[in-house]
This record gives structure tokens, sequence and C-alpha cells, in this order.
């Protein structure tokens, strides 16, 4: 049986040609594809009422058949309704707005996918890097990325799970059940990104997130595309300098100019699945949802991520959890 993905648009509005292209190109893959009553709704900015965009979401939570909800595009409104939104225990993509609901998987440790939404799964090219990851990612199968190595990287090591997304909507978030410290992942990896943002913004936002301790308990960051945020002379430093300068007192890795964010090189990433991000090319792995001595069968992601600009993730199925020597044997092969 094809596996369901529910379009639904819990933010801003959108291009219905974008919602058709995007249906067009999963189907394509063997999906099964449907919509939310409202998804092509307009009231002002946004996709519909509040009510309307939080029933098409609740719909798509109950409903048994729905495997993946993909966010139609972010834009602003899910700040709106997010506190009415029920556990959300499904896997969810998108970027932006999505933020929120991110947050709000992490709530319940339910995995979920930042990556591109209905406008470029639609018109990007079936043979772009970002189309054929999210293919492979949607499928379960290895994803490998490579970019070039930025001078501010901090090497280091680090095991956790991946969370955030947009900076501003985290910023956002500070304070209430769906900010990052409310989450229960210990130390996590934190990505961000943003776009069209003030630079001295930007230093506000991250000197929140320093003075509140989210940055004092990470294991590391990742930061992402900054599209249309300007550096400001009078800031006496790049965008990037002020990121780093955040977290100069941490001895956590750092790892700039990531390809994530609002770019049309938007590549996808689970979110909360343990992960290894290091600077060393040859650390090469961690399994996520391993549970010692147990005979339950999981799903084991397996990820590397290098500060010279490498991620690597394995998905290894079926594998029983205390089997640490079949694990060892499965990534020696694998990652060789």
């Amino acid at each position: 049986m094809a596996r369901h993905i529910r379009i639904i648009s819990p933010s801003g509005v959108i291009d219905p040609s974008y919602i058709d292209g995007a249906s067009t190109r999963l189907r394509a893959w063997g999906y099964e594809v449907s919509e939310g009553a409202h998804a092509r709704d307009k009231w002002g900015r946004f996709a519909g009422t509040d009510s309307d965009r939080l029933t098409d979401l609740i719909d798509a939570l109950n409903d048994p058949s729905v495997d993946f909800i993909l966010c139609a595009r972010g834009g602003y409104g899910l700040q709106r309704i997010i506190d009415r939104v029920p556990p959300v225990t499904k896997p969810v993509i998108g970027f932006s707005d999505i933020t929120a609901l991110h947050q709000a998987a992490g709530l319940c440790q339910q995995y979920s996918i930042h990556g591109i939404m209905c406008k470029h799964i639609a018109t990007l090219p079936e043979e772009s890097e970002p189309i054929q990851a999210l293919r492979k990612l949607l499928a379960g199968e290895d994803l490998e990325y490579t970019w070039p190595a930025h001078p501010l990287n901090t090497p280091g090591r680090a095991c956790a799970h991946i969370v955030g997304g947009n900076l501003s909507v985290l910023y956002g978030l500070q304070g209430t059940p769906y900010s990052i410290s409310k989450l229960s992942f210990q130390f996590p990896i934190l990505l961000i990104e943003d776009i069209g943002e003030r630079h001295y913004h930007i230093d506000r936002m991250i000197r929140n997130l320093r003075m509140s301790g989210v940055l004092a308990h990470l294991s590391g960051l990742i930061v992402g595309q900054f599209t249309d945020c300007e550096d400001d002379p009078l800031m006496q430093q790049t965008v990037y300098e002020t990121i780093k300068e955040a977290v100069a007192d941490y001895d956590y890795p750092v790892l700039f100019n990531a390809p994530f964010g609002h770019v049309e090189h938007n590549l996808p990433l689970w979110f909360h699945i343990i992960q290894v991000f290091s600077q060393c090319i040859h650390v090469v792995c961690s399994a996520g949802e391993i549970i010692a001595g147990s005979d339950r069968i999981v799903r084991t992601r397996i990820h590397r991520l290098a500060a010279d600009g490498h991620i690597r993730q394995l998905v290894v199925n079926n594998l029983h959890a205390h089997t640490c020597h079949a694990l060892c044997s499965v990534l020696r092969e694998r990652l060789a």
C-alpha cells in the first residue's frame, strides 16, 4: 500500500499551482497524496482563518491513514494556533514558520523533517539535490551531503538530537511551552537559519538564546543560510561573526554556511534523531533509537556530520536494539 502524504497550509497563503505541482511529483514517486479542506484558502496573508487552518492540521494528525504531513509553505500563522494543536505524533515536513510545528513534535519526541515544501517540490528539477535527497529520505534511503568548509567553523565532536529551525520563530517561542528549553532532549545540536532580518535583530535574538541558557546547553551548533540578512558595517562584524561571538565561550563544534534555510539548495534533515556532528571525517557514527537491553525492533538512523562540510545519514532497518556487534559490523561495512 502506498504511503500517504497529506498537504496542509497551516501558515501563509500559497499559489495553488504549487500544491498541484507538488502533488503530481509526489504521486509520480508512488505516494498517495491528499489535501486539507482549506489548503488552498486565502484569508488576508493566511491560508484560511485560524480555525480552518487548525482544523486541517488536527484532521491530518487524527487520520490514521496519513503517514507524513507536508506543509505547503511557511510565511506566518502557526504561532496564532500552535497552543491549540494536539500532540504532534506524525512526521511533519517543512521549514521557516513550520519551526513551531517542529518544536511541538519535539515535545512529543516525534521525529520530523526540516526541508523543502510545495513550491520547491513543484519547481526544482528532478535531478536537483534537494529533490533527490527528499525522495531518498522519505523512502528511508541513505543520505550524504558535502559542501565547502567555512573559516569560522569550530572543530569538535558531538552526538545528539538535532532541533531548531528558523531563528525568528524560535525567538518568538521563548518563554512559552514550545521553547527550546522545554524539549526533553539533553544537550541537543541546534540548527538556526533566517531570512530578511536586520543584523542587529539577529544579534538581539542570538543574545537572547545565550542569556536564557539555550546556547550553554548544546552539544553543537549548525548555522544555516541567513538569506537577505545583510551585514551592517556599524556592527563591526559580519552576521556569521556575530553568531560566532555569541558562542565563543562554549567548546562545542560549530558549523557555518550549512545548506539549510531559505534558498533553493535547501537540503532535508531529520530533526529529533540522535546524530553525530564532528570536525573529523573519520568520526563516523551514532545510532538513534537504540535501547540497550531491549529486544524491540527499531528503525535506526545513523548520521555523520563533519565541520569540513560533510553529512552522511545511514538508515538501518529491522535491527535488534541489543545487537551491538551487528551494528558495529554494519557501520564498518557501510562507512568504509
